[in-house]
């Protein structure tokens, strides 16, 4: 069967790339024609209206049409995580010496950071800082606004945040309209690399092994073809093992280079896969643990409890109420269920459970059983 597949030029839409050119598509008699597009929007709307069979999605995506906030309801599901971390904060290199100058330190990514990024802009408050991220509906946005709330910096009031597709923030970085940005790789090290931008933070720094993209595919969709959408995981959970094998990472990184798929530097993108970032223009690359994670650590796994904190991120920030309808519609877009169906024999370790403690950097955990305690507490 012939599946037609958006996705958005990021070194996270590796395990799609990988299913196809390496075969594991094919090996489950499936052949997959992957669309490159430019923003999460065009992403959203063309698997609404069933011009995409599914999409490689930011992980809060489905959740949000299938809610109905920001575009028109459509029930979608989530069965497969596309992999872990992959994202960092960046800034303009002006931006940096001036948080440099107010205690900001290369590669400590501790709450010291934001600390000095608040008293810059309580010095400049009559000129505030305009911040990008890539879609609303994102972990981007989430974890700026974590990291900006965790200094008592107020998202909506103390900087502007906007939003940019990923392929373009580096081209507004530089001409000045924005002063900083939070995406996945490559675009961070592409700024670094041009000399106009310094990486501050990644966010698996905020939020160890945190979800990042998932499959994304209608509900209609999938309950029409289960045996395909269950052929397609089982394609992309060899394709995620295939991946994090290091001796693969030149080859994949020369795919993911050419321009129709992510179409920048294969160096980048195969320091990017090993977790080695430049953080400086000129510097030495530093190495980041767990930074991009395709399949270690329960990775391809749809957990339900990090759609909860997804969930609490939208109440938090006035994107939607809380209430028990959109609760169920939440549990019922992601779905382990369909994972374990499909990968049965294949994973011996998949969680029997759908629901885990997620841990932050400020020391706050948010237990989904406790998920009114946790919005009760407020933002971030």
């Amino acid at each position: 069967m012939s599946l037609v597949i958006g996705f958005i030029p990021l070194l996270d839409c590796a395990s799609l790339v990988v299913a196809a050119e390496r075969g594991f598509a094919a090996e489950e008699g499936l052949d997959l024609r992957l669309v490159r597009e430019t923003s999460w929007a065009n992403i959203r709307d063309r698997i609404i209206v069933g011009q995409f069979d599914a999409a490689h999605m930011l992980a809060p995506m489905p959740l949000a049409a299938a809610l109905g906030i920001g575009h028109v309801k459509t029930p979608l599901i989530a069965p497969f995580s596309l992999g872990l971390g992959g994202n960092a904060i960046t800034v303009s290199l002006p931006l940096w010496e001036q948080m440099v100058g107010e205690g900001a330190t290369t590669g400590e990514f501790s709450p010291k950071q934001a600390e000095a990024l608040r008293r810059v802009i309580a010095a400049r408050k009559s000129d505030p800082l305009t911040l990008g991220m890539v879609y609303p509906f994102s972990c981007h946005n989430y974890e700026l606004r974590y990291w900006l709330a965790s200094a008592g910096i107020d998202p909506d009031k103390d900087v502007r945040l906007t939003v940019i597709p990923p392929p373009f923030l580096v081209d507004a970085l530089r001409s000045g309209q924005i002063d900083g940005f939070c995406v996945g790789e490559p675009w961070n090290s592409v700024a670094v690399d041009a000399g106009v931008g310094a990486i501050v933070t990644p966010t698996t720094a905020l939020w160890p092994l945190s979800p990042e993209k998932v499959l994304g595919c209608r509900t209609e969709w999938a309950e029409r073809y289960p045996g395909e959408l269950a052929a397609l995981l089982r394609a992309l959970y060899r394709a995620a093992r295939w991946l994090e094998i290091p001796g693969n990472h030149a080859e994949v990184a020369r795919l993911l280079a050419e321009p129709r798929y992510v179409g920048t530097s294969a160096g980048l993108l195969h320091r990017a896969l090993a977790g080695q970032l430049a953080l400086l223009p000129g510097a030495e690359p530093t190495s980041l643990k767990d930074f991009f994670v395709p399949a270690r650590h329960q990775a391809s796994f749809p957990w339900v409890s990090q759609a909860l904190w997804m969930y609490t991120q939208m109440v938090s920030w006035r994107q939607t109420e809380h209430s028990l309808e959109h609760l169920a519609a939440v549990r019922r877009t992601y779905r382990p269920d369909l994972y374990r169906a499909a990968l049965a024999g294949l994973d011996p370790s998949i969680p029997t459970t759908d629901l885990k403690t997620e841990r932050f950097f400020d020391g706050r955990s948010f237990d989904p059983e406790e998920l009114t305690s946790w919005l009760e507490r407020g933002a971030g």
